[in-house]
């Protein structure tokens, strides 16, 4: 059997032999390839030892935190390294834009604000109008909480019931509702099943707060003959309790509606 008739015979059985046919003929190609990327990274290598360490030096020296300054050259290294291997530079600008800064302060950061605080309420001249705050309670609230703490500031506390389950002493009794309550009702809100997660949330912005007292019992008559009331007193069984207690706005919650909530006869008409 001659060479060529070997050939024939290695090539004939089909795909094998083709995959390892073109891979013998790439094979300079590959090789020209390895060898330019070992050369872009070992040129890389050499470029870039000499100067890093003598750059993080120097920020350091110029004030920079040690956190960002590392962080930074990090990404620069990379960068260079992209460039090194053949990634467009255009590329490597882009990465660089987007580059995500850490979320939040660091600990230097938040304690260099809150000694700016300390130094600003040692200064007799300095007043503030506003609560800072306030600005960003506003970007949290519905419209429908709007109304709930504009009625509350007019009207004063309003009385709410709790309908639990009855035990004997009270031992064992389950929360049937709570919160059950005509804040929203007679607040007009346009959400009324919305009622009890808008007093949460208001609640959780610190605006309201729900008191163990009671306000006038007379009051307390028109809330539990309300429907959600007697649907929970039906849902409690036959030994059903009403816990009586009542919303507050919080003193905060009374001066950030003096400020942000205009008054009825003022600026806005519902």
């Amino acid at each position: 059997m001659t060479d060529g008739d070997q050939t024939d015979a290695v090539v004939e059985p089909g795909e094998g032999a083709d995959v390892v046919g073109r891979l013998v003929r790439a094979a300079p190609g590959l090789m020209r390839l390895a060898a330019t990327s070992g050369w872009h990274v070992f040129e890389w290598t050499v470029r870039t030892s000499a100067g890093t360490g003598r750059e993080i030096v120097q920020a350091l020296a110029s004030g920079h935190l040690p956190l960002q300054t590392v962080q930074d050259m990090a990404t620069d290294l990379r960068n260079i390294g992209r460039q090194a291997l053949g990634i467009p530079s255009t590329e490597v600008e882009v990465l660089h834009k987007v580059r995500v800064k850490p979320a939040g302060l660091t600990a230097e950061e938040l304690r260099a604000k809150g000694a700016a605080l300390l130094y600003r309420s040692a200064d007799v001249w300095f007043t503030e109008d506003v609560h800072p705050a306030y600005e960003r309670i506003l970007g949290e609230m519905a419209p429908d909480e709007a109304r709930i703490l504009r009625f509350l500031a007019n009207e004063g506390p309003q009385p709410s019931i709790d309908v639990r389950t009855g035990r004997p002493l009270g031992i064992g009794s389950e929360l049937i509702a709570g919160g059950l309550s005509m804040v929203g009702l007679r607040s007009g809100v346009r959400d009324l099943d919305r009622t009890n997660a808008y007093q949460n949330n208001l609640f959780r912005l610190g605006l309201i707060w729900f008191s163990r007292e009671e306000v006038d019992p007379v009051r307390y008559q028109v809330v539990e003959v309300q429907p959600d009331v007697a649907a929970a007193l039906k849902r409690a069984g036959r030994m059903a309790k009403i816990v009586r207690r009542s919303i507050h706005l919080t003193p905060f919650g009374v001066d950030f509606c003096a400020v942000c909530l205009p008054p009825r006869d003022d600026h806005f008409r519902p």
